[in-house]
């Protein structure tokens, strides 16, 4: 990691980067901004789609997460954001699966991770001095722990430096537009009332009001458009294939539940630090280096 002064996104598992971030990494790289991506497990604990696959999961061959350092390389290749990047390394910390799991209580378990982990990541933003940083909300977005423990990592990583050398100008979490998620929701289900071709593939279902509520949808601050890099985002997607499927159409996708949810065209964001920049007539920024020179 030599370029600095870009963007440097901290994100739990392989897949993370794309499914929240995909288009604005890819966006930020069609600009020229130098981008890092930082994961901090390798996904070890995910479940995974298909059978072909099957048998590396953390119940059988125990592989699936060496498999997925491929699934992200060919994912960040997509997205023009260069080679993965591991906090503390490959395997430094193993992710710690859906709370109350057993795999919670393993010593290498992301959420065990301790001071450690906030070291490693102090290490990596003095180096790169970003000036901005993404991570996810203190939900972590749905929840899961390591989601939550890398919002703790990065907001005490991003304060730390500042006492150490660098003070990063800007400091987001992604989240979600509640209103817009529901509206492309709702002409997906319109489209699958009027049975139109391939509107939804066999065997998946529309998501729930209460699985939509889930997400992190409050306080954005920042709209990213990011249609001119939807196509690199749905080529990053179909790279994790063991976790995501991508409809026909491109305009929806699906984890292992077989929920369907749509690729928006644009990804939001909450400014936590830093002087927001010039914003639009809507009321929120539309970039991230917004006010920076």
């Amino acid at each position: 990691m030599t370029d600095t002064g870009g963007l440097l996104l901290v994100h739990a598992h392989p897949d993370d980067e794309t499914l929240t971030t995909g288009g604005t990494i890819a966006h930020y790289r069609r600009r020229g901004v130098p981008v890092t991506v930082v994961t901090c497990t390798l996904g070890e604990e995910g479940e995974v789609i298909g059978e072909r696959w099957s048998r590396l999961i953390a119940a059988e061959a125990d592989q699936l997460g060496g498999y997925r350092i491929g699934e992200l390389t060919a994912a960040l290749a997509a997205l023009d954001a260069g080679e993965p990047w591991f906090l503390g390394g490959p395997g430094r910390w193993r992710d710690s699966g859906m709370a109350g799991t057993p795999s919670a209580a393993n010593p290498r378990a992301f959420v065990n991770s301790g001071d450690a982990a906030v070291d490693a990541l102090v290490a990596v933003i003095l180096e790169l001095r970003p000036r901005v940083v993404v991570t996810y909300d203190p939900r972590g977005g749905y929840g899961h722990p390591d989601h939550i423990r890398a919002h703790e990592i990065t907001t005490a990583a991003v304060a730390a430096a500042a006492e150490q050398g660098w003070d990063v100008p800007k400091f987001y979490w992604t989240v979600t537009d509640g209103d817009l998620l529901r509206q492309h929701t709702a002409a997906l289900a319109r489209r699958t009332v009027d049975e139109l071709p391939g509107a939804l593939p066999a065997g998946w279902r529309l998501p729930a009001e209460a699985e939509l509520a889930a997400m992190s949808t409050s306080g954005v601050t920042t709209v990213v458009d990011v249609s001119d890099a939807v196509s690199a985002k749905r080529a990053a997607m179909r790279a994790h294939a063991t976790q995501v499927t991508v409809a026909p159409s491109g305009r929806e996708f699906a984890l292992s539940n077989n929920i369907a949810l749509p690729v928006l065209p644009e990804e939001h964001f909450t400014l936590v630090r830093g002087t927001r920049g010039q914003v639009g007539a809507d009321g929120f920024e539309h970039d991230l280096f917004a006010g920076l020179d």
